[in-house]
């Protein structure tokens, strides 16, 4: 069975689970657990939740192979050698919460500074500005890193949710990733592109869902053990097969592990054309 790729942003704490698509009581679930004979099988939980959500708007409208350079610089920069050498003036308790604290650090951090560490992200100008503003929120209502941790990992999830979308440049899906990737919450099924094109093209959701329905109704049909996986395998399947332009199925049935399970939306075989799953309903 093969690792998880290196370059998928989720990290934390790998547990397995049971994928039986023979047992399977839904739909989406029997996708799910044929992805999980597929690739590895593992949940999902212990990241930092400061650094999943900084990691996380780093690799929005970008791939994560572009973003991490982006990440490792900004953790080097920020809470790496760089900024223990700036603290090298400091000393005891105060020198070492200024290099733990990346919330802190990045709260003064120059925004010129960022731009030029995070530039390989793209977007480097809002990113900035949105790291910069979360991590001043943080440090404002949390007391820093730490405190917004044991925020994200001990509060009621919806309560976690709802205060991560009021923080500027957080999303559904980055939201989201931080309750999976950081919080290790069961049930929590992140939207990206590749999901949203498969769900609707593989029909477990409506044709023409957006990305909050299309979460509403994966976190419904999928055991919530499951969720993480089915979001880390789901965006791996995407690039390997379910493409946008071209998946795997204009080749023939034999060419796509889960075809006898895919409605096929918007995709056609005969033509060999591909439709946005939406357009397709009309």
């Amino acid at each position: 069975m093969p690792e998880e790729p290196a370059n998928n942003i989720s990290g934390g704490v790998g547990a397995s689970a049971e994928f039986d698509p023979e047992t399977a009581e839904t739909h989406a679930e029997a996708v799910v657990d044929e992805l999980g004979e597929m690739y590895w099988q593992k949940a999902y939980g212990g990241q930092d939740a400061f650094e999943c959500l900084v990691r996380t708007i780093l690799s929005q409208n970008t791939s994560d192979a572009a973003s991490q350079p982006a990440h490792d610089s900004l953790v080097e920069r920020y809470a790496g050698s760089e900024a223990r050498s700036a603290s090298e003036t400091r000393t005891g308790s105060e020198a070492t919460r200024e290099r733990s604290d990346l919330a802190e650090s990045l709260a003064n951090a120059e925004q010129s500074e960022l731009v030029e560490t995070i530039s390989s992200a793209g977007l480097y100008n809002q990113k900035s500005e949105m790291i910069v503003g979360a991590a001043e929120r943080i440090c404002e209502e949390f007391g820093g890193a730490d405190g917004f941790d044991a925020f994200v990992k001990d509060e009621d999830p919806a309560e976690v949710r709802e205060r991560l979308l009021d923080i500027h440049g957080v999303g559904p899906k980055t939201a989201d990733c931080v309750l999976l990737f950081s919080g290790g919450r069961g049930g929590v099924f992140p939207v990206d592109t590749h999901v949203h094109r498969i769900a609707r093209r593989m029909g477990l959701a409506p044709a023409d869902a957006d990305h909050e329905e299309v979460r509403e109704h994966l976190e419904r049909d999928v055991p919530a053990e499951k969720c993480g996986f089915g979001h880390t395998a789901m965006i791996q399947f995407g690039r390997e097969y379910c493409k946008a332009r071209k998946p795997a199925c204009l080749d023939g049935p034999e060419a796509c592990p889960v075809y006898d399970l895919c409605d096929r939306v918007g995709v056609d075989e005969v033509a060999e054309s591909v439709v946005d799953p939406a357009d397709a309903a009309d």
